[in-house]
């Protein structure tokens, strides 16, 4: 496997709409192994495919936490996230229903060293590919939830920032012009 470049705000590729995939070959699940392994090195809990430069409609997703000895550590996760085998690699994925609001402190492999509240819907189900091509429809809720419509926007052209007011939009962005990005700070930011 190998690790990818990880494109960052301004790049061109995040401000496409991504292209919906027409199979699912072998090429396209290196490319989500390559994506998974790129994401946990970051680290990251999701990744999309323009993140890393190419404009297709996949993501790869795992909000798990584990513990020192490798095990999943579930304090937190619902009982709709602990149900979802993870790591996700979803191909074509399409939100088919949102409920309920929630908020979140959200920060992005693409804008690093950023963090800003944003609002999602709490429970979204979505319709996928899986990576073999198969058809999988998925119920959630919680952190899985808000990082799947996270990864989703990015299918769209679509950074968390563009979810903010236009102030704090604005700011961020001048800021990124005049100052490129600061380093993160691993424990304030959630890399979705």
């Amino acid at each position: 496997m190998a690790l990818l470049k990880v494109y960052t705000y301004p790049e061109e590729v995040l401000k496409k709409v991504a292209k919906p995939i027409k199979a699912v070959t072998e090429e396209l699940r290196v490319l989500a192994a390559n994506m998974l392994e790129t994401m946990y090195a970051a680290p990251g809990i999701g990744l999309a495919a323009p993140q890393v430069g190419e404009s297709i409609r996949l993501v790869v997703i795992d909000t798990r936490m584990k513990n020192d000895d490798g095990t999943v550590d579930t304090t937190g996760m619902t009982d709709l996230e602990v149900g979802i085998k993870q790591p996700l690699k979803l191909f074509n994925p399409v939100i088919t229903k949102k409920e309920g609001k929630t908020e979140f402190d959200e920060g992005c492999l693409s804008v690093p060293g950023y963090v800003e509240t944003v609002q999602r819907s709490n429970y979204v189900e979505i319709e996928a590919l899986d990576e073999f091509g198969k058809p999988l429809t998925l119920k959630t809720d919680g952190l899985l939830a808000i990082c799947i419509q996270h990864e989703l926007d990015h299918l769209d052209g679509k950074l968390f920032i563009d979810r903010l007011s236009t102030v704090k939009r604005s700011l961020i962005k001048s800021k990124i012009k005049k100052y490129g990005y600061p380093e993160p700070d691993e424990d304030k930011q959630h890399n979705l």
